[in-house]
């Protein structure tokens, strides 16, 4: 699943991909996408606006911010920052 593009951050503004079955399905999808590892944090991709209609149509499930998190959180995979 992937929510729209509302972080700005470095000058562009970013989604989030993640996945509410697994690590190893999110990962998988990500390479095949050709996102860097370097991409990922805590539980889910980072990945920019420009990508955003290409993660859809290669799959990815739009959904919003707040759902992401719901689901990741429902199926015990929300990594929360460390305070």
């Amino acid at each position: 699943m992937i929510d729209p593009p509302l972080v700005p951050s470095r000058g562009r503004m970013w989604s989030h991909l993640a996945s509410d079955t697994s690590y190893d399905e999110l990962h998988v999808f990500a390479r095949e996408l050709g996102i860097p590892e370097r991409g990922f944090d805590r539980d889910h991709y980072d990945v920019p606006a420009e990508w955003y209609d290409q993660v859809v149509a290669l799959g990815a499930e739009p959904v919003s911010s707040r759902e992401l998190v719901f689901r990741l959180r429902a199926a015990g995979l929300r990594r929360p920052k460390r305070g």
